[in-house]
């Protein structure tokens, strides 16, 4: 039988898709992009904030009429909008046949097989340990960079995120887990491996009685074949000397690290539940820069907080100006039921949300253009991901650019190369957020 599978939302809800889809395959089903052929269509979910909530009910509601009126025979939904509304959904939308919850990914065989035989199924694991699928993943990314998810779930409970109620308490993948996934990957021709989680930084705590990060990065590193390891969510306060000191000796090591801060006003990180003032966050920033002279710092920004004030907003810009992040992203707030930030007073209009969301990606287009002009002349490693043909160029990325958020490297040269090649590139232009090399001899 075919499988369409849908995947949303965030690299980590991605991994699961592809644990899934390890389970099928091992099991003889056929994967296909096409909603006519497809005997079955599963969409895995996100719903952290608005804008995915809506992305995901726009999927189950077309994928519900080759439900009702095609090829289709059995339409399931999983991931955390399965989680967050459970028996709702098929309440509401009675083509979908299954309801798998975060937790519970390593029972979709079983889901399909009992619709399959006639019977509706729905199944929430305890948000508690994860789920164990001996199947090997299949990779969906292209094959030469793939997300290695280290631990599910998360105990930070910000004000503003529902992620602790869908996923649970943090808890780590044990270690030797973790190295075998990545061995078969790298095995497959992955290059670059990228770790993810809601926290990377604290990796290992529950399991190791200590932040165990610069631990399973060092066994990474052994791995043969493997090119880059990229580290992406690290909260500022958990980030420790051994973690430092290992990104600074280990050449396999991305020097980048993914931040983020969501504000730097006092005030406002304090009513978000963060753990850290714009003191502190301008002394770890500092620090890292101290350590590691050629680091890439990427943030995310959360713009038009409940109680934001224009002067607030203002000292957000001015720290931006001021860090001069090489990447940066902003979200507008999200009110989202259930967490304690949706029923703050002095929810902001929008339209100034939006307003400010411009403001802050336009200062932050003026920095990133002048750090590129910077880089003209510097001599980069280079992993080819595809070709412009009509433009006798390829794509590519170098450390400073994880996959999907951050830019690219433009490559003119007349030889030819096949994506997953490391080549050396001198940067002689710039764009916004791209930079335009040629291969050096």
């Amino acid at each position: 039988m075919k499988i369409l599978f849908i995947s949303l939302g965030c690299d980590k809800n991605l991994v699961d898709s592809e644990h899934m889809l390890g389970l099928l395959v091992e099991q003889g089903f056929e994967i296909t992009d096409s909603e006519e052929e497809a005997d079955i269509i599963v969409i895995n979910t996100c719903c952290f904030i608005h804008d995915a909530k809506e992305e995901s009910i726009d999927n189950i509601l077309q994928m519900a009429k080759y439900r009702a009126e095609g090829n289709c025979k059995v339409l399931l939904v999983t991931g955390c909008m399965a989680e967050r509304y459970r028996s709702e959904i098929l309440e509401e939308i009675p083509e979908v046949d299954a309801v798998l919850g975060t937790n519970s990914y390593d029972k979709i065989v079983s889901a399909i097989r009992e619709v399959l035989e006639g019977r509706k199924y729905e199944d929430y694991a305890n948000l508690v340990g994860i789920p164990e699928t001996k199947a090997k993943r299949i990779v969906t990314t292209g094959g030469y960079y793939e997300y290695l998810k280290i631990a599910e779930g998360c105990d930070k409970h910000c004000t503003y995120c529902i992620i602790p109620k869908l996923r649970g308490s943090y808890r780590s993948v044990p270690m030797e887990e973790l190295l075998l996934e990545a061995r078969a990957m790298v095995e497959q021709g992955v290059r670059e491996l990228i770790l993810v989680a809601q926290e990377t930084t604290i990796y290992g705590v529950d399991l190791y009685g200590k932040p165990s990060l610069h631990l399973l990065l060092r066994e990474l590193c052994k791995i043969p074949g493997l090119y880059w390891i990229r580290i992406l969510y690290c909260y500022p306060e958990d980030i420790y000397p051994e973690l430092v000191q290992t990104m600074k000796e280990e050449p396999k090591i991305c020097h980048y690290l993914d931040l983020p801060i969501q504000h730097a006003n006092d005030e406002i990180l304090r009513r978000m539940g963060r753990r850290t003032s714009k003191e502190e966050l301008t002394d770890i920033i500092n620090n890292l820069r101290e350590e590691i002279p050629d680091i890439t710092l990427r943030t995310t920004l959360i713009t038009g907080f409940p109680g934001e004030t224009k002067e607030q907003h203002r000292e957000l810009l001015e720290f931006i100006n001021d860090m001069e992040f090489d990447r940066l992203g902003v979200f507008t707030y999200s009110p989202e039921e259930g967490t304690p930030a949706a029923n703050m007073d002095l929810q902001i209009d929008e339209e100034v949300k939006l307003d400010r969301q411009q403001e802050l990606m336009e200062l932050q287009q003026d920095i990133s253009a002048e750090l590129g002009e910077q880089k003209i002349g510097q001599e980069l490693l280079v992993m080819i991901e595809g070709e412009i043909p009509e433009e006798h160029a390829y794509v590519g990325r170098s450390q400073a650019d994880a996959p999907g958020v951050d830019g690219y490297v433009f490559v003119n040269t007349s030889e030819t190369l096949v994506s997953g090649d490391f080549v050396k590139v001198k940067i002689v232009g710039a764009l916004e957020y791209d930079l335009i090399g040629e291969i050096m001899e």
